[in-house]
This record gives C-alpha cells, structure tokens and sequence, in this order.
C-alpha cells in the first residue's frame, strides 16, 4: 500500500525543488559568489539577495544601487566623503544623514527599552527599522534615495531584471504578479544576502589576531587600547566594548544604545539651509512612538567602531570628515568649544547648535571625556590622541587576509 504525502512534506518538496531550479537558473545568468568560502556557499536567495543588492536599474535613476552607498570595498559605506549621499530620479537630491556601514549587524535587534529603560536596538540613525529586512526596504521608496513611487514601481524594475526568471524558480511563477509578496521576497533575499555573506562580518581585523594570539600590538597600539579603556582618559568602551562576550565571541565595538554628543550643525547638508530645521534623530522616529520622549531629542544610535578609520565622513550628518578631527572633538568639546562652534554676535560661543536650546540638556555632560569645562584640560593630549587612532585602526577589516 503507497503511503499518501503530507501536505507539509509537499509543500517542502516544491520549495527544494525551486530553490534547486533558482541554483540553476542563477549559474546560468552567471552569478558567481566569490566572498564566501567552499564550506560555506550562499544559499540561492542569498544570491539573488547579492544580484538585488548591486542591481542599479531597480532605482528610478537607474544608476543607484544599495552598493552605491554600501561599498564592499570600503567597509560597505559610501566610497565618496560627502556628508550624505544623492539620490531621487535624477540623482540631484541630497539625502539628510551619513549612510551607516551594514557591516557587524547580523545580532542587532529591533529597537526596544532594556531593562533599565535604556533605548536599544533598531536599525538606521534612529531605528526606525525592526531588522535588516526592513531596513533594506527603505531606501528602494525613499524619494531621496532609490526614488520609486510605489512597490509595484519596484517590482515593475525587478520583473525586467536579468534574474526575474531565477527569483520566480525560487519565490514561485506567479510572485511577480503580486507586488506586495514580491517586495517582501525582495527585502528578504538581501537579508539573507547580508546574514550569509561573510564579508558583512568578516572578524579578521588586527585585533581579532590579537585576541587569537595571532597577532601583538604594537607599542603606540598598546597605549591606545588603555586609553580605549580607561574611564578617565577615552572611555570608548562605555558604548563601544572591547572585550570578549561570555561566551568567546568577538566584541562588536558597539552595544547598539544612542547618545546625544551635541556634533555640530553641518552647513553642507541642504536640509541645514533652513535655519529653522533641526534634525531630531531618535524623539522623530518613523510612527512618532517616541514623540512624547523629548529627553531623546537629539539622540542617535552608537555605531560600531569596526572599520571606523575607514570612513570618509562621521557622525549622522557627516560633519568630521578626518578620525583626528572626530576624537578631538570628543575630547576638547567642552574644553575648547569655541574650537567647534560658531559663535553669537556677542562673541559668545553658541554650543551645540545643531540642537534647539531646549533640548541642551539632553546632551552627554557628564561622562569622560565631556565631563569638562572651559579652561580645564581635556582628557587626551594630542600624543594620546594620535596613540587612539592607532588602536583604533586595528579595527579595521582584512588583516588576516593581507
């Protein structure tokens, strides 16, 4: 007597066997998969996820892709120093922050409180989105990034890609018909792109030899770890840890919480234009869930320090453009700020102007290094600071492979 399938082994059956077509259908366009090892290949979604992610004609452009602004040559952010990236129809529209690094961001969680009401989690500058899924969506309809109009534009795009014959063996031959389903199989496959391709976290910078005992820092690099750590002196590691987890893994040099660093008003962004616009970061996240919290106004998420001397601009609106720069505000920001801001017609200094002056308390005054006033010495001499950057370029991606 032939025993009769279940539905769910039938259901499993045709999703192997198109996920098996999608694998060939995806060899036969070519796709090649050269970042991750023998033992470990992508899956097929995770390849149409990598064909997704460098696919420019899903933009209205035409010419901007999540690659544009996530380069995998330069730690996955932008290989341009401009405070924010261009995009829209014509690519003539500035957007309004630095475009994170996607790298490192495989345990971030959805934003939520901890248990100590502290706001955690969330991706983005003020995590608006609940998981890389979501945060892949975003740019697609946003009208000063990728700039399509509606998810039917995007998949529209998608339908005319080189691969649509390899997404519909894996999602179905019928998913294109059904925007909705076909953006979130869309979104998904770069998330999966992103959690299985290990470039996205390759642990394999200086210092990860040197918690392997595979490498030794060298003496400035030494002196800049201690200052890394020391509560009096840097202090990064309040918000950026350094050590091993409990359970062996790497630090991630981020413990994905939000601070409020009261960074000067950047005048090359346009949105800056108006004298009346302020950029509000964690307070206006998306759903205005957070409205009421206005000692958040200002906040914004603490990004990992992995790759940091790579970057060609810092903080959410790119106004440092150099790690010197950048870690020297942090030390002489209330020693020497009129070293950082404009000032009043009364010659005062007028501190932390990116801020309307209610919300002036809400900025970090009370942790090393900000813990000063005028007059006092700041925390890191030039010598320490020029120490700092050398551990801090320790963390930077490739240095097992060079």
């Amino acid at each position: 007597m032939t025993k009769k399938s279940s539905p769910i082994f039938n259901q499993s059956r045709a999703v192997y066997a198109g996920l098996a077509a999608a694998t060939l259908a995806l060899v036969l366009i070519g796709c090649s998969n050269d970042n991750a090892d023998s033992e470990s290949p992508l899956s097929p979604e995770a390849r149409l996820g990598e064909l997704i992610f460098n696919d420019a004609s899903l933009s209205a452009s035409g010419r901007q892709s999540c690659a544009s602004c996530h380069d995998a040559a330069h730690a996955h952010t932008p290989a341009n120093d401009l405070p924010a990236q261009f995009g829209g129809a014509d690519l003539t529209l500035q957007g309004g922050r630095s475009a994170p690094s996607l790298r490192y961001l495989d345990t971030n969680t959805a934003f939520h409180f901890d248990e100590e009401g502290t706001p955690t989690g969330g991706f983005f500058w003020d995590g608006r989105a609940a998981s890389l899924q979501a945060q892949a969506g975003g740019p697609f309809l946003n009208p000063v990034e990728m700039a399509n109009k509606t998810v039917s534009e995007v998949v529209g795009r998608l339908a005319q890609a080189s691969y649509a014959s390899a997404f519909k063996a894996a999602f179905g031959e019928n998913i294109l018909n059904n925007p909705e389903s076909a953006f979130e199989r869309m979104t998904w496959a770069l998330q999966k792109y992103q959690l299985e391709d290990k470039s996205f976290r390759p642990f394999n910078s200086k210092y990860d030899e040197y918690l392997r005992d595979k490498a030794v820092l060298n003496p400035q690099e030494s002196r800049g770890l201690q200052l890394f750590k020391d509560q009096a002196k840097g202090n990064c590691a309040a918000c950026h840890p350094a050590e091993k987890g409990a359970d062996g893994s790497h630090p991630l040099f981020t413990d994905f919480t939000y601070d409020n660093l009261g960074v000067p008003r950047n005048p090359a962004l346009a949105q800056n234009k108006d004298p009346a616009f302020f950029d509000l970061g964690l307070c206006e996240q998306a759903g205005g869930r957070l409205a009421d919290r206005t000692d958040l106004c200002g906040a914004f998420k603490v990004p990992s320090l992995r790759n940091v001397a790579q970057r060609k601009v810092l903080f959410h609106n790119g106004h440092f453009k150099s790690l010197k720069e950048a870690v020297t505000f942090y030390v002489q920001r209330d020693t020497h700020p009129e070293r950082w801001y404009p000032l009043n017609t009364d010659g005062t200094v007028r501190k932390f102007d990116d801020l309307p002056s209610q919300y002036h308390a809400n900025v970090n005054t009370t942790e090393a290094p900000y813990d000063r006033k005028p007059g006092d010495a700041p925390a890191l001499t030039d010598a320490e600071i020029d120490d700092l950057i050398a551990f801090l370029r320790t963390l930077d991606d490739g240095y097992a492979s060079r």
